[in-house]
């Protein structure tokens, strides 16, 4: 986290809570404490990420937060 803060600062900032983008329904994950676990899986793990995720929950809540991050590998294109 410590390594990420001003990254995920901006991030919380630009679609977080009160943010034009949420202020529209989306990135639902913003702001819940599970955003930084599953950051942590986008930069480290994103191949099993995204499989897991599939199995059980729709992809657009993981997409959302996906392009917010803004990782260097985007699984949903």
């Amino acid at each position: 986290m410590e390594q990420h803060r001003a990254r995920l600062e901006e991030m919380l900032r630009t679609h977080g809570p009160g943010s034009k983008p949420a202020s529209h329904g989306r990135y639902a994950l913003m702001g819940q404490p599970e955003t930084l676990i599953i950051v942590e899986r986008i930069e480290n793990a994103p191949f099993l990420l995204r499989g897991q995720w599939e199995k059980e929950l729709k992809t657009v809540c993981l997409d959302d937060l996906e392009f917010a991050w803004g990782p260097h590998i985007r699984l949903s294109q």
